[in-house]
């Protein structure tokens, strides 16, 4: 809860399977701000937070046959080992080694006091060590001050329209939430063929962006008296096709789910917090309707990465337009700021120069 602080520190080398990687560009995620601010009972401090980024291989460990120095690579926060029940299994990207790996003994030290490495990453950093199972190496020409999106927030909302709510195309969907990932849910919706997309947001600022994206109706809570699931369903004749919950509240989560049509209707939740427990009536599940989740669009990560950044160097996918300011790493709490009053969409920070 108190400012972010930048200081000079210790990047040791990389050991067995990890890489060194010097950090060029770096997304302000709304879970850095969620664990600085947030979570209550989060014991990982002091900390090096940073998880949306995109560097250069600096060198490598023993036994490292992937990555070679000068690599163009991008850290991913869900790791990919290829070999452990879920690896295997198409229909999950929880891999095993990421509780292994999210607390890997830091490699990172400040006036002799180890760093928690948040996430097994840390990018609010010029140089980092991750495992190669959390790391994806990508096209040579990629933009690395801009496809570092895709370490984060576009695939988690991409995907989750996509991989795990299966849009349809005609359908009807609801996004609830318009920060990165909630326009990257948008994205997706329209991707996938939907012909009406309806977004929710009390920030009625936000609603001309997510057009860029494909949303057709906009919809603020502070207009309407009675609950907003309500509001939809009238909308809606009965309630939409599809709903994503990308703010990370439970409420808004019951919310979304309501607010999809009975025998059919799918709501994913994509938002994270560790703060209290969903909850909702029997019979909304008992009349059909399904709720789930997933974590980063269920892509399996190292695999998935290098194809999103190839999607959008073949202008198939957007990201540009999620850039809404762009600040050096001394000017990160301005970064903070611009998220908490809602005024950016994503902020990089751009730590340090191509050579």
């Amino acid at each position: 809860k108190q400012p972010l602080v930048v200081e000079e520190i210790e990047v040791f080398p990389p050991r067995d399977h990890e890489i060194r990687i010097k950090v060029v560009a770096t997304g302000m995620c709304h879970s850095d701000l969620y664990f600085l601010v947030d979570c209550e009972g989060w014991s990982g401090f002091p900390a090096v937070l940073g998880h949306e980024g995109a560097g250069i291989v600096e060198s490598v460990g023993p036994h490292v046959t992937k990555f070679r120095p000068g690599d163009k690579v991008i850290p991913v926060p869900i790791t990919q080992c290829g070999e452990c029940r879920f690896c295997l299994n198409p229909e999950s990207n929880l891999c095993t080694s990421f509780a292994k790996v999210s607390h890997i003994t830091s490699r990172l030290k400040c006036k002799g006091q180890t760093l928690v490495q948040f996430a097994g990453i840390s990018t609010f950093s010029e140089y980092t060590v991750v495992s190669e199972v959390a790391l994806a190496k990508i096209n040579d020409s990629a933009p690395l001050e801009t496809v570092c999106l895709l370490g984060c927030g576009i695939p988690t909302g991409y995907g989750a329209a996509i991989n795990i709510a299966k849009v349809k195309p005609g359908s009807t969907c609801a996004v609830f939430g318009l920060g990165a990932v909630g326009l990257a849910a948008v994205m997706g919706c329209k991707a996938a063929g939907a012909t009406r997309i309806i977004v929710i947001d009390t920030n009625k600022d936000k609603f001309e962006k997510a057009k860029v994206f494909g949303a057709t109706d906009f919809v603020n809570p502070k207009d309407h008296a009675r609950p907003i699931q309500e509001v939809l369903v009238e909308m809606t004749n009965g309630g939409v096709d599809f709903s994503l919950e990308c703010v990370g509240n439970v409420d808004v989560m019951r919310s979304a789910f309501e607010s999809c049509v009975k025998g059919w209707g799918v709501s994913v939740v994509v938002g994270y917090t560790e703060s209290g427990e969903v909850s909702t009536l029997p019979m909304q599940l008992l009349a059909g309707r399904t709720w789930k989740g997933c974590f980063f669009g269920g892509y399996k990560s190292v695999e998935s990465v290098p194809k999103l950044v190839d999607e959008y160097m073949a202008k198939k996918l957007k990201v540009d337009e999620f850039v809404s300011h762009r600040l050096p790493l001394d000017r990160i709490n301005e970064a903070v700021d611009l998220l908490v009053q809602g005024k950016s969409i994503r902020t990089v920070l751009e730590i340090s120069q191509v050579q």
